[in-house]
């Protein structure tokens, strides 16, 4: 039904459209489409859905004009109602018109007639021009013309000269426009001032004299015969004011129009914009809440996940403490029957056949027991050898670095020693006199005790270069036992309430976060809102393009990384969230710097809580005997 509509009424005639405006014209002078809007302004009531309806009384009859002499592609009951529309507003609210807005440039009425024609575009005319021209001159001489009139701002003079070359006529033309005409029209009245015009000249043709005549041309002078006449035949044509004015008023009315249309499609295009902009922006509000419903998801998640660790460690214990228990309980049930059947040792040989069997089952458990004590003492003094080893280790390292000093010391010596033989056995080559062979002598002795301290240098160098690998060695040994005790202990130096333990380097300590937030934030979003601004911010430090850092020198000549204060992002941070989390991630920042400054990422450490800095293997290894001994003493 509704396409067969829509044929209908793209198929009505325009009579037809004359016609069916009768009923919407009706309609508004009822009242019963509403135009007056709110604060003065005036509506379209049949263009509701648009966005624009703050029309004044000449933009809205602009806007029903141009739909109801619109495109093709518009409905024919649109262009009806807005015909309608356009009938009422001048018919019935004529008075709602504001003044039109007057020209800047009034266009003066022509004298003679109200339709007379003119030439157009406006020509003027200069006659009797007298003098010789030079052939090489033409074109300065219409210069001259140009400047002399240039006051009414000519474009162009072509002139005209008569057999003799010594009597021409010129024509100017001026602008097509109305600012054209008002100068042609000043250039007459400048002649006719001085009755100079078309009139004097016409009254003495026969007898002019010198002076020059000059006026607008009009009918007579685009019909007469001669050069000037065929010249503005050839480049102009004749125009009354009117045709004039009705043109531009047709050009007007066209360009409206157009911009109406213009303004309709723009409106339209606006509009589907809007729709696919408030698409947009519900799309996106919808990823926000799955985002925040992740980020809530994740963060029980691992609520749930660390509570359920604590749990089953907490429980792994429990059964372990459990079974220490029954494993004492069962070792006294055994010596206590183990007795029994000594005192028994008189029964009859079925008892005693029974009692030896009970006393070997007694015994492989008894033995059962002796392994699990010995895999404990096997375990216990595998750790003491380890810190035995590790101290052992260490004190090799100190003598092999006191012994390296040493034979840095001797070495340099030596080197000293040398230089001086050198020196000596300089000055005795170049000693001449009568002693030539005792200075002969004393220079090979140089030479050998030069060589023999060679030698010794050789040996120490040698020995220093053992020295540095076995160095290299136990500090590569050291350093693999670190890690292996950070890989293996995790779990046992996990807690926070240990003077021992390993702490991730370069990892934001979450407490300054939770901190600022809970001052800002509802409780219930605090703890949300610090987790996802610490995560952001350990992120930032990944970022190995970003070095908020400066090098300078010590006293020593040392070069140290110093924390720029100054550095855009920590700046921001400490003005909006304050001091608390900008020590965080200063610190973390250090820390990355001082344990991973290439990787920027995370690294643990074994650290000493209580004194606040990174701990010795002597340290590490005493706390876990300790936690063993307390843990013996516990069963």
């Amino acid at each position: 039904m509704g396409s067969s509509s829509s044929d209908e009424e793209s198929d009505m005639s325009d009579s037809e459209i004359y016609e069916y405006k009768e009923k919407p014209y009706e309609l508004l002078k009822a009242g019963t489409y509403k135009i007056k809007g709110p604060k003065g302004f005036l509506r379209c009531p049949f263009c509701a859905g648009k966005k624009k309806q703050d029309y004044q009384y000449n933009h809205l009859l602009q806007h029903a004009i141009g739909v109801a002499k619109g495109a093709a592609s518009r409905s024919a009951k649109q262009k009806a109602n807005h015909l309608a529309l356009a009938t009422f507003l001048e018919k019935d609210m004529a008075s709602e018109a504001e003044p039109m807005p007057q020209p800047s440039i009034s266009i003066p009425a022509p004298k003679p007639e109200k339709n007379e024609l003119y030439c157009w575009p406006w020509v003027g005319i200069i006659a009797n021009i007298q003098g010789e021209p030079k052939s090489s001159g033409s074109a300065n001489r219409g210069a001259y013309w140009l400047k002399k009139f240039s006051r009414y701002k000519p474009l162009q003079i072509e002139m005209f000269w008569d057999d003799h070359q010594r009597n021409a006529q010129a024509v100017l033309r001026f602008d097509h426009d109305w600012f054209g005409f008002k100068n042609a029209m000043e250039f007459e009245k400048s002649f006719e001032a001085n009755g100079r015009s078309k009139k004097g000249w016409d009254d003495r043709i026969t007898s002019p004299g010198a002076n020059l005549y000059g006026w607008f041309a009009r009918e007579e002078d685009y019909n007469s015969g001669g050069p000037v006449g065929d010249y503005l035949r050839k480049k102009g044509e004749l125009k009354t004011i009117a045709n004039l004015v009705q043109e531009a008023t047709k050009d007007r009315d066209k360009i409206v129009v157009n911009l109406v249309n213009e303004i309709d499609l723009k409106n339209e295009n606006l509009d589907q914009l809007q729709t696919k902009y408030n698409e947009k922006t519900l799309s996106l509000s919808r990823m926000l809440e799955e985002k925040d419903e992740l980020h809530r998801s994740f963060y029980e998640e691992t609520r749930k996940l660390q509570r359920i660790a604590r749990e089953h460690i907490k429980r792994v214990l429990d059964e372990q403490e459990m079974l220490n228990i029954e494993l004492e309980s069962k070792k006294k049930r055994l010596d206590s029957w183990n007795k029994e059947l000594k005192s028994r040792e008189a029964l009859t040989e079925r008892e005693r056949q029974k009692l030896e069997e009970e006393k070997k089952k007694n015994d492989m458990r008894n033995s059962a027991l002796q392994l699990a004590s010995e895999e404990q003492r096997k375990a216990d003094e595998n750790v003491l050898r380890l810190v035995e080893e590790q101290k052992r280790e260490k004190e090799e390292a100190l003598k092999k670095v006191l012994e390296l000093e040493r034979n840095l010391d001797e070495k340099q010596k030596l080197e000293m020693e040398i230089e001086e033989l050198k020196g000596k056995l300089e000055v005795m080559k170049h000693m001449g006199g009568d002693d030539d062979a005792a200075v002969q002598q004393k220079i090979n002795q140089m030479n050998e005790q030069l060589q023999e301290k060679k030698e010794n240098l050789d040996g120490l160098e040698d020995l220093n270069q053992q020295l540095l690998a076995k160095e290299r060695q136990s500090n590569d040994e050291l350093q693999e036992a670190r890690k292996e005790l950070i890989a293996g202990l995790t779990d046992m130096l996990s807690s926070n309430r240990v003077n021992i333990g390993i702490k991730r380097m370069g990892e934001l300590d979450e407490k300054g976060f939770k901190n600022a937030c809970k001052q800002r934030y509802p409780p219930e979003e605090a703890d949300i809102k610090a987790l996802e601004l610490c995560s952001l911010w350990q992120e930032k430090l990944k970022n190995p393009e970003w070095l908020p850092f400066r090098v300078v020198e010590d006293s020593k000549g040392n070069a140290q990384h110093v924390l720029k204060e100054d550095d855009e992002l920590l700046v921001d941070l400490k003005e909006e969230w304050g001091e608390e989390i900008y020590n965080a991630v200063a610190t973390a920042l250090k820390e990355i710097q001082e344990y991973n400054p290439s990787g920027c990422y995370v690294v643990p450490e074994l650290w000493n809580f209580k004194e606040n800095r990174k701990a010795t293997l002597k340290e590490v290894i005493a706390y876990i005997l300790n936690q063993l001994k307390t843990l013996k003493r516990k069963r």
